[in-house]
This record gives structure tokens, sequence and C-alpha cells, in this order.
């Protein structure tokens, strides 16, 4: 009988491919690319990655190679003014040698022409919108593209869990699986090994880390930022689609999993899988969501007009800007404790933690005076913060409890969130993507949410632009 081996190799990270030789940026005259892909790309660039790279952009706009030199001149520009010689170099040769190609990818062949033309390997980044990306996929055969082809897809990954089966059906009949990158910007690689150092790493914690120990599980991300002119996709998302279904369930994912083998990619994406298919709501949506969306109001010294009088905005589609589901875990190390994940906009202030609440305990010698409060762990996101809330005895009497604090700061990334993404992409790991099946049960869990939602089953609440959410919700 054939054994295996294992070598040092099965257990690196990830197994490098070829490194990508071209990208080629789809929609690049449109926002996203000159506000977050080419900004990460310079930091990228500037920290001695991907130095021998080509950049191509390509879009439907008649640019000329001097109007996409200027947006990179200027997107680069911040990196630039940091870099030694070196780092300089490298970024003005990126720069100086980038072209743009005007193509209309849902034309039969334009695509697949253009992506012949390019040294390889080729990444093809569709920085489009989802509708436009899945036409151009269905025109491309096999054939079209060169070994090693990397497909990078913008987050909404399909509309539904039937719609992301079908993508799916299409990119991986293009290219394998682990040539395709999902993006999630929201979970950078330092946030996730943030988390898996701090759970595996300690034996203070992994112990108590499930239902006996754990009374519920908070997961936030808040904003003060309204629409800032985003209305033409987020009002036919909403907080739902565009934060829960994608960014926050992952979160939620990496601080359930059980503990992997390894780092690698298979390793990684195999729990946070297993997470999810356990994954529910519960149907009694009154109970186990909300929703809500801001009227007018001030923030940050800002007059926020009515969100129903934002412009590009149809009041008919009742979009929320605000919200809440409460998601069970049915696996052993879960069952009983509620995962709530929330996000809105245009709220008080910035709050973008996981909060992890522990049960009290289980007696308290009685002659302790004072506040007895669970104890709380919060992992902030951006910046990367870790801070344990716990009862010690206060100054003065000793037999008076006090909440003390203790706060570090966890190891943050020299790459912004794109730039991350991009060296996922350039080097061929894609740990940090979201693999087929999980995108499918990531729109398995919202689904019900959002039909409840659409048939008008759940009230939608208001809050003045400003505030810290609609009366009567708490967190």
């Amino acid at each position: 009988m054939e054994t295996h081996t294992n070598s040092v190799q099965d257990y690196l990270p990830f197994s490098p491919d070829q490194e990508v030789s071209t990208l080629l940026i789809l929609g690049a005259s449109g926002d996203l690319t000159g506000r977050l892909l080419l900004p990460g790309l310079a930091r990228l660039v500037h920290h001695g990655r991907a130095q021998s790279l080509r950049l191509v952009g390509a879009g439907y706009d008649d640019w000329s190679d001097e109007q996409w030199s200027e947006r990179v001149t200027q997107s680069f520009a911040s990196a630039r003014e940091v870099a030694d010689d070196d780092g300089r170099a490298v970024l003005d040769l990126v720069r100086t040698t980038s072209v743009y190609r005007q193509i209309d990818v849902t034309a039969p062949g334009e695509l697949a022409n253009l992506i012949a033309s390019l040294q390889g390997p080729v990444a093809v980044y569709f920085a489009l919108p989802p509708a436009i990306s899945e036409k151009a996929c269905e025109l491309l055969s096999p054939g079209d593209l060169p070994e090693d082809t990397r497909l990078v897809m913008e987050k909404p990954f399909g509309t539904d869990q039937g719609s992301a089966f079908q993508l799916n059906e299409t990119l991986t009949r293009l290219v394998p699986e682990d040539h395709i990158h999902r993006v999630d910007h929201f979970l950078g690689k330092a946030t996730v090994l943030n988390i898996l150092g701090l759970r595996f790493a300690n034996r203070l914690l992994e112990p108590v880390w499930n239902n006996l120990h754990i009374d519920r599980v908070e997961v936030v991300y808040d904003e003060a930022l309204a629409l800032e002119g985003r209305a033409g996709y987020y009002d036919g998302a909403g907080a739902l689609r565009d934060m829960i279904q994608s960014h926050l369930l992952h979160a939620m994912a990496i601080l359930a999993m059980e503990s992997p083998v390894s780092l690698h990619e298979r390793d990684l994406r195999d729990g946070l899988g297993a997470v999810l298919r356990a994954s529910t709501v519960d149907p009694d949506f009154v109970t186990s969501t909300r929703r809500a969306r801001y009227t007018a109001g001030t923030v940050d010294g800002r007059a926020l007009p009515d969100y129903a009088a934002e412009d590009g905005v149809d009041p008919a589609r009742g979009t929320e800007t605000l919200a809440e589901i409460t998601v069970s875990i049915n696996n052993a190390r879960w069952s009983g404790v509620p995962f709530i994940l929330r996000s809105g906009k245009a709220l008080a202030g910035n709050r973008k933690e996981a909060l992890v609440t522990f049960k009290p305990v289980s007696h308290l010698p009685a002659g302790f005076s004072g506040q007895d409060s669970p104890t709380q762990l919060r992992i902030g996101f951006g910046p990367e913060t870790l801070k344990l809330e716990i009862d010690v005895n206060g100054p003065g009497d000793v037999f008076a409890l006090d909440r003390a604090v203790l706060e570090v700061e966890l190891n943050a990334s020299e790459l912004l969130p794109y730039g991350e993404v991009l060296e996922g992409v350039l080097t061929g790991d894609p740990t940090l993507s979201v693999r087929g099946d999980t995108a499918e049960d990531c729109w398995r869990i919202v689904d019900p949410v959002l039909a409840a939602w659409a048939a008008n089953e759940v009230p939608l609440d208001e809050y003045p632009a400003g505030s810290s959410g609609p009366v009567g919700w708490t967190g």
C-alpha cells in the first residue's frame, strides 16, 4: 500500500505557486480602484513585494494612458513620500510601465483576447459590479486562460445562496478553487493571526472558551460614517448584506472555530467552514433580528439628512442602515451561546470589536462590596487592541471590588487591507480568501432573514444620525 510522508512543505501556511507577473484590474476607472486597490498596491510595492509586477488597467471608459498614469501617480503618492530610494525606484517602475486598455468585458472574446496578450501568470481583478463580473466570467472558457491564472472577485459574491452556487460553478469551470480569490478585506492577516494566537497559544483562555464559561459573544462594526456617496451600491444592499453576511460571519467563525492542525490554508478554511455549517438564525425573526435606518441628525458636527432623502436612495426599498442578528452555533462547544452580530452607519461613534462576556462566578464569598461585573474580553478591529476587563480589590477599601482593565496593542500589519488582499493574490496564497462552500453557507444563514425583512415581518426602526441607535436597543 502506498504511504504518504508529510514534508515540511505540507505545514507551511500555503504552498506557493509561481508568482503573478501581471495584475489586470477590470474597472480601473472606478472608485474602488482609485480609493482602495491602487493605494494598497503602492504600500505592497513600497515594502519590497511585487517588485517585478506589470500593472494593466482596463475599463469601459475611453481613457488614455496619460489619464491612467495620472490616477496611478496620485494613488502612489503617499507611499512614494515615505519610501527610500529603492522603494521610489520600484514604485516609479510599476507606474511608468503601466498601461490602460479600453474594453467591454460583456462583449464575447474581448476579455479573453486581452488576457491572452499579457505576460503570465495573470491575476484578473474584477473591480466591477457583481452582475457584470458574472457575465464576463460566463463568456470565458478554460482554454482562454493561461496556466496559473487567478480570478479575484469582490463581494457581494452572488445575491443569495442559489446565485452563489451558480457563480461557483462558473468559476471552478475556469480555474481550480485555490486560484479563486473571493475578497474579504475585513479579514486582514494580522487580525486573523492575532485572534488565533490569542486563543490557541494561551492555556488561560482555551479551557474556558466554550458554553460552560462564556455567556455571549458580540461582533460589532458600528461607524460614524454615513453613505459617503455610495448610495448606488448601499441602497441595494443594506447593512445585513454589506457587513454581516460576509465580514462579521467570518469574524465570528474565527472566534468560534476549533484549533486547526496547522496554519495551512486548508486547515484554517476547513475550520471556518465547519463553524458556518453549524450556524443558524432562529426563525422567530422578530426576536432574533433587528433592523433600523437613520433619520436626520448630526455626526461629528456635520448635519446629515434623513437616509430616505439621500441622493440615490429609493425610500420604498426599506433599506436598513443598522442591522443585528443573533446566530446560534449548533455544536457541543457553543450550544446555547448567542453570537450577536451588529453593524450600522451614522452612529454616535466608531465601535469595531469582538466582545466576549463570561458568565458570572458560581459563588462570590459574602463580605465583598462594590460592583460584581462579568469578566469581559474585547478584541479591537483597527486599531488592533486587546482589553481584559476584570474585578479586583479596589484602592482604599480592600473589601470593595473595582473594575480594572488590562490593555495591550496587538500586531498591526504594515500593509493596508487591500495590500494584504493583493499580497495573497500575487503570491498564490488563498488563506484569507473566502472558499466557495463558505460563501454559499453565509448566504444560507442570512437568506431567511432577508426574506422576512422583505415581507416586513420585522419592524424597521429609526434612530437619529449621530445617536447610539433606536430607543429600546441596547449595546
